[in-house]
């Protein structure tokens, strides 16, 4: 029988579609990543992760006023006991709050290795390093036993943990929070505590003040590594309002013997990576009034980074603005003010929606508070006036407790006390039987009464809970705050120096080989045959021109391409491929190399026997697969270009026949691109089956030289052996003399 003929039993398994299983899936791992993973809640600031580390940190007894114990211990309570993940992920988010330079109000104090702004993941391992809390971690816990938070299961139900912890602060604000959901994500940069608190104090007093108005005290974001912050104040009004935008902060820096001194990076920027691009740029020539960089920093100088001039003459508050603009030193910051708001659901939310829903939050758990704190005190008054009836009838009640097999319910009947005040009569020692013990019962009772008049006071109004909590609030940051480190100055954005200013404009010569290699050499009195090559490579063609024109390339397909020649690397090597840079065609092999002016003239020609002159301006091209300029026969190849001096000159060309024909370059037309007109007469069925090319081509300037190569062999012509090769563009040409038939290359050069 086969598997089709059998009847499959499903039953008791549930059948769903593929797709409402999926999109089921997929939104339940969604909310849970958005709830329980990447966004912090709004009254606490925390993500469960760092909740359950605070709250396991507090239950091991790691307080500010403790010592320290092994960070692997704490990660081990984490774990086991309410976040079921990797420990290396849980000592991560350990590490965060103990970095002073992530974190504005370091939750965790650290002991042994925890990062450096240089490197943040240079932390040791969990079982070298050893942490507690600090005291600014009384702010999130210090109410946490007074029944100001709901408690919920841990992952297997065996023990109890908080939802949330009772910030006394808006932690979400002072610390920030960074993180990617599934379809979105938070950044919310760290504040300065006093600013925050004087905040929420004026929110408190006008619950109808605006944005612009809060900000009169929250100026705008406090990093914790300083620096300072140059947007505009409309781009930081903008994300107050609005809950998204973004701000710039760029380094600090003082100038000392003329040498700039780096004090402060950028929040998260690492001090070697700023070296490192600054080294690249020195190394690409791109800061040549640069001398020096070193990294000066110590123990009493955490930040100190000297960039030395090359002279006293070099504009430092120029170059740093080129540096601003090119490194990390300056940095652009997304805010996305988006958290899990107190109905559980995440939503992006401006200043004063953040302040006003905390601040409903703060005064919430305040009234949690008074009214656990009024519970214990009615309990307690309720256990006094039981006590109280012992001292007024305390013969009888020692008579019933001795004569009574069951005393209690005789107690409860015959005095009219609650089980709890008779079990509280029952506990007491006969010691606190003594007169005295009464005189202090009514003491209690009497400051109890007083309390509770206190509390119930407060409860009932409105004004006096919202006066409570401003006060704490001022008392908490007169504590805990302290001032700001990021200075708010509002710049011009940094612009990068113009790259040929940088670069001194000096006399260059830019050497082509036949395998492509390029390089350039300094001054023009460099011999490009002299050269070394790489095996099997030979030398191409040559250009002299200034280091901040174009190097133009030429390729066989008659491409051009056009490249910076102080780009270009040096001659002190064998130079580097054009193909790493330039994307020329399959097959294509570059020719020649062209500088000068743009108005420059050069004529361009191809093996099958036509040309035209062309400005070099029309062949410079910024796209790395060149441009289309001379049009090739099929089958044919470009020849290497040939600079222009004067309309006089004489083109000199030779074919594979061994004849050469010299006419007037003005005989060519001047065109921008095309296949040119003929140059010398190839038949064109010569042409076609490539019997007869053009070998050669070369313009000699008057009273000039024309320079014929053969293998290792040269000849010199001189201006007037030119004439018996003269003649009209387009003919045939005269033989060359014997043994000079075979010509690879022609060069003209001033007489």
């Amino acid at each position: 029988m086969t598997m089709q003929d059998q009847e499959l039993n499903f039953e008791g398994v549930e059948k769903q579609p593929l797709r409402i299983f999926t999109e089921k899936a997929y939104l339940d791992y969604s909310m849970y990543v958005i709830l329980d993973r990447a966004l912090p809640a709004l009254g606490d600031g925390l993500k469960p992760v760092q909740r359950r580390i605070i709250y396991a940190m507090s239950e091991l007894g790691l307080s500010a006023a403790s010592k320290h114990k092994k960070s692997a211990r704490t990660v081990g309570d984490v774990i086991g006991k309410f976040h079921p993940h990797g420990d290396s992920a849980c000592y991560e988010a350990m590490v965060l709050m103990a970095q002073p330079f992530a974190y504005r109000y370091p939750i965790v104090d650290g002991q042994g290795n925890w990062g450096s702004q240089d490197d943040p993941k240079s932390f040791a391992a969990m079982r070298y390093t050893e942490a507690k809390l600090t005291r600014y971690a009384e702010v999130l816990l210090n109410e946490l036993g007074h029944g100001t938070v709901d408690w919920v299961p841990n992952f297997d139900g065996t023990l109890e943990e908080p939802s949330l912890l009772p910030a006394r602060l808006p932690n979400l604000l002072l610390n920030g929070a960074s993180g990617i959901a599934v379809g979105m994500a938070t950044d919310i940069p760290p504040h300065n505590l006093r600013e925050v608190a004087a905040a929420c104090i004026h929110l408190l007093e006008d619950p109808e003040a605006t944005t612009r108005q809060l900000m009169k005290h929250i100026k705008g974001p406090d990093l914790p590594t300083g620096a300072e912050i140059i947007s505009p104040r409309s781009d930081i009004v903008e994300f107050y309002e609005k809950g998204v935008g973004s701000f710039k902060a760029r380094a600090t820096y003082e100038i000392e013997d003329g040498n700039v001194v780096i004090t402060a990076f950028p929040f998260q920027v690492s001090s070697s990576r700023v070296q490192e691009q600054i080294a690249e740029q020195m190394r690409a020539k791109k800061l040549p009034m640069i001398d020096d960089i070193r990294d000066e920093s110590d123990h009493e100088n955490p930040t100190r980074l000297v960039i030395v001039p090359r002279s006293s003459r070099v504009d430092m508050v120029e170059v740093m603005n080129h540096l601003f603009a090119t490194t990390d030193l300056e940095r652009s910051y997304r805010v996305n003010l988006n958290v899990i708001g107190l109905d559980g659901r995440p939503r992006v939310m401006g200043l004063k929606g953040i302040l006003s829903e905390w601040l409903e939050f703060r005064i919430a758990t305040v009234t949690r508070r008074l009214q656990h704190r009024l519970d214990k005190v009615n309990r307690r008054l309720h256990i006094l006036a039981g006590l109280l009836i012992v001292y007024l009838n305390l013969d009888e009640v020692i008579r019933i407790i001795r004569r009574e097999d069951e005393p209690k319910p005789v107690l409860m009947k015959r005095f009219k006390l609650s089980e709890e005040q008779t079990e509280a009569i029952l506990e007491t020692k006969l010691r606190h039987l003594a007169k005295l013990e009464e005189m202090k019962i009514r003491e209690e009772q009497n400051q109890l009464s007083k309390e509770k008049d206190e509390l119930e006071g407060l409860l009932k109004s409105k004004a006096k809970l919202r006066k409570l909590v401003a006060e704490e609030l001022r008392s908490d940051a007169e504590k805990y705050g302290d001032d700001r480190r990021t200075k708010i100055i509002e710049r011009e954005a940094a612009v990068a120096l113009d790259e040929t200013s940088l670069i001194p404009n000096e006399p260059v010569t830019v050497i082509l080989s036949k395998g492509g290699f390029v390089r350039s050499a300094k001054g023009h009195e460099i011999d490009p045959r002299a050269l070394s090559y790489k095996a099997g490579d030979s030398f191409q063609g040559v250009a002299r021109g200034k280091s901040l024109q174009q190097a133009v390339f030429l390729d066989s397909t008659g491409r051009t391409y056009a490249l910076p020649a102080h780009s270009l690397p040096s001659a002190r090597g064998n130079g580097e491929p054009l193909s790493g840079r330039l994307n020329p065609p399959d097959g294509a092999k570059f020719v020649g190399v062209m500088m000068g002016d743009p108005e420059d003239l050069w004529l361009l020609a191809s093996d099958a026997g036509y040309g035209f002159t062309v400005r070099l301006k029309e062949l410079i091209t910024d796209r790395r697969a060149g441009k289309t300029v001379l049009n090739v026969p099929e089958k044919s190849l470009a020849l290497p270009p040939a600079f222009v001096a004067s309309p006089d000159s004489l083109v000199c060309a030779v074919n594979s026949e061994g004849k050469m024909l010299a006419f007037v370059v003005k005989d060519l037309p001047e065109m921008p691109r095309g296949k040119g007109n003929k140059i010398f007469d190839i038949p064109a069925k010569k042409a076609a089956s490539r019997e007869e090319t053009l070998t050669a081509i070369a313009v000699v300037p008057p009273n000039g030289k024309l320079v014929l190569y053969s293998g290792d062999k040269t000849k010199t012509m001189e201006w007037s052996d030119l004439k018996d090769y003269r003649g009209q563009r387009a003919q045939r040409g005269a033989v060359l003399m014997r043994g000079w038939r075979e010509i690879d290359r022609l060069e003209g050069i001033p007489g």
